[in-house]
C-alpha cells in the first residue's frame, strides 16, 4: 500500500484570496442584475441576493470542510461516487423527484431547494479518473485498461446527461476526460481517433434536436431573427458596446431592465460588461487566469500521481466552465446554458465550484517544496 502524502504547507492563500474576490464581485453584481425582475416577479428585490447568500454559506462550509480532510480520503470513494452519480442521474426520470425546467429535466426536488445533479457529476467524473488512472498507471498506454475502461465508464453519465436533454454539459465532461486521460500519458492516436470518432455523433446529436440547431444559426447570424432567436446575444451585444473603457456605473445598467432575459444566470458577464466597462470584464479574465494558474501550480507541485491529476482535472474544468460562459456570451461560439463559476447566480454551480476549490487548496497543502530550503 502507497504511504499517504504527508501535509507540508498551509493552504494556498493566493488562490482562497482570488475565489473570494470573484464571489464577492458576483455576489454584487448577481442584486444589480437581479433587483428589478425579482421585485416584479416576487415583490421582492433582494429574493435572488438572499438564495445566493445562503447558497455562498453551504458552499463556504463545503469549501472549508474539503480543505480540513485528509484529501486520499477522496480515493476511497471515487468508485462510489461514480455509482451516486449514475443514481442520481436515474432518479431525475422519476416524476415528482426530478423536476423539469424550460424543456430540461435536470434537477432533483430536494424541497427546500432544487439541485441540479450534472455540477456534482463533473467533480465527481473527475475524482474517479484521477483514482482509477492512478491504480493503473502501468497500463496506461495500454488501448483497453488505460484508455477505453475509463472511457466506456465517463460514457455512462455522459449518455443519461445528454437524455435530460444537457448537450452543453456532457460535451465539457467528455472533453475534461480527454484532458485527463492525456495528463495522465494515454496514447494521442487514442485521444486523436476518440476525438474524431464523437465530433459526428456530436453533430447529428446537435442537427436531431431543432433548437439546438437554432442556437448554430443564431450563432452565424444572431441579426436574422433579431426579435426572437437573436434577441439575447444581440442584448448582449449591447451590454458590452455600451460599457465603454469604465462602464456606465454599478446599478445604472440598462440591459438588466428586461431587456436581456435572466441578466443575473449565465449573461451576468453581459451585465458587468455594461457596468464596470472594459476594465471590470478585464479584471474578471485576469481573476480566473491567476485561479488557472494556481491551479496548475498545485497540480504540479502536489506529492503524488493522484493528487496531480485530480488537481489537474479540476483546474480544467474550472478554465472549461468560465471559457464557455465567456465566449458565449462574446458570441464568440453559439449559447450555452452554463454558469461563470462564482459569479452566476445559480445554487448547485456555486456550491460545487466552491466544492471542487476545497479539494484544490486541500492538494495545496500536500505540496512538495518549490526551491530546496523553503519555508514549509
Amino acid at each position: 500500500m502507497a504511504e499517504m502524502p504527508a501535509r507540508g504547507r498551509r493552504p494556498d492563500f493566493i488562490l482562497f484570496f482570488i475565489v473570494l474576490v470573484l464571489i464577492a464581485f458576483g455576489t454584487v453584481m448577481i442584486y444589480s442584475s437581479s433587483y428589478m425582475l425579482a421585485l416584479q416577479k416576487y415583490g421582492d428585490g433582494y429574493y435572488f441576493l438572499k438564495k445566493q447568500l445562503l447558497f455562498l454559506v453551504i458552499g463556504l462550509a463545503i469549501m472549508i470542510a474539503l480543505m480540513k480532510m485528509p484529501y486520499p480520503w477522496l480515493r476511497g470513494v471515487a468508485y462510489a461516487g461514480m455509482g451516486v452519480s449514475l443514481v442520481l442521474l436515474a432518479v431525475i426520470f422519476i416524476p415528482g423527484i426530478g423536476v423539469t425546467k424550460g424543456g430540461a429535466r435536470r434537477w432533483l426536488n430536494l424541497g427546500v431547494i432544487t439541485f441540479q445533479v450534472a455540477e456534482l457529476v463533473k467533480v465527481l467524473v473527475v475524482v474517479f479518473l484521477a483514482h482509477y488512472l492512478t491504480r493503473k498507471s502501468a497500463h496506461i498506454q495500454e488501448f483497453v485498461k488505460g484508455f477505453l475502461v475509463p472511457l466506456a465508464v465517463v460514457m455512462v453519465p455522459v449518455a443519461l446527461i445528454v437524455k435530460q436533454p444537457d448537450f452543453g454539459s456532457a460535451v465539457l465532461i467528455m472533453a475534461v476526460a480527454l484532458s485527463v486521460l492525456y495528463i495522465a500519458g494515454a496514447r494521442f492516436r487514442y485521444l486523436a481517433g476518440s476525438v474524431l470518432a464523437l465530433v459526428p455523433v456530436a453533430a447529428t446529436l446537435v442537427m436531431m434536436k431543432g433548437y439546438r440547431m437554432d442556437r448554430w444559426n443564431t450563432f452565424l447570424d444572431p441579426w436574422k431573427d433579431p426579435q426572437h432567436k437573436g434577441f439575447q446575444i444581440i442584448q448582449s451585444f449591447l451590454s458590452f458596446g455600451s460599457g465603454g473603457p469604465f462602464g456606465v456605473g454599478l446599478g445604472d445598467g440598462m440591459q438588466k431592465l428586461f431587456y436581456l432575459p435572466e441578466p443575473h444566470t449565465d449573461f451576468i458577464l453581459s451585465i458587468i460588461a455594461e457596468e464596470s466597462g472594459f476594465i471590470g470584464i478585464c479584471t474578471v479574465i485576469v481573476l480566473f487566469g491567476l485561479l488557472i494558474f494556481r491551479g496548475f501550480v498545485i497540480a504540479f507541485r502536489v506529492q503524488d500521481n493522484f493528487g496531480s491529476l485530480l488537481a489537474s482535472g479540476i483546474t480544467i474544468l474550472l478554465a472549461m466552465e468560465a471559457f464557455i460562459n465567456i465566449a458565449g456570451v462574446m458570441g464568440l461560439i453559439p449559447t450555452k446554458g452554463m454558469a461563470l463559476p462564482f459569479l452566476s447566480y445559480g445554487g448547485t454551480a456555486l456550491i460545487v465550484s466552491c466544492m471542487a476549490v476545497g479539494i484544490l487548496l486541500n492538494l495545496s497543502t500536500y505540496q512538495k517544496s518549490a526551491t530546496r530550503g523553503s519555508a514549509p
